[in-house]
């Protein structure tokens, strides 16, 4: 029965772009602390004096990337758990595969447009937005296929 589930093109697709956003999520970090040691402005007075660098809490080439990381922390979770409840409504896989790969490609041009070469508004403000509400709409979804359980 598993494998049977594993084997669905929508299943396959949310696996595959939710290990892209990890490790997208993965490397935002790695971003974070090569723009701290690019600044030589750190977080821990230990980093610091290792690096004979500062303590800065204030610096906005490394705040940027790290509210990107944030951003990320606070968005693709909750993708992960409604996109994985959204493919208990048995939603057809080209559209499921669309809405995880769209939300996958907003991500990503949300941090390169965010922390790598930023642009100004409103190309980040839609990169977040275009996979907030494929977040909203999923959620919805699942919403009205199990409301008949209450």
């Amino acid at each position: 029965m598993a494998s049977i589930l594993l084997s669905e093109p929508a299943v396959q697709s949310y696996m595959f772009y939710s290990g892209v956003l990890a490790l997208k999520m993965l490397g935002v970090s790695f971003l974070t602390a090569r723009q701290r040691y690019r600044k030589n402005v750190f977080a821990n007075e230990e980093d610091a004096k290792a690096k004979n660098g500062k303590v800065k809490f204030d610096d906005p080439d490394v705040e940027r990337v790290r509210r990107a990381h944030l951003n990320d922390l606070e968005n693709i979770p909750a993708f992960w758990i409604v996109g994985a409840l959204y493919l208990t409504t048995g939603p057809s896989s080209a559209l499921a595969t669309n809405l995880f790969r769209i939300y996958a490609a907003g991500r990503v041009l949300h941090t390169f447009v965010y922390a790598v070469k930023p642009l100004p508004q409103p190309a980040r403000g839609i990169a977040f937005g275009v996979p907030f509400f494929i977040t909203i709409y999923m959620g919805v979804k699942v919403i009205q296929y199990y409301s008949g359980a209450m």
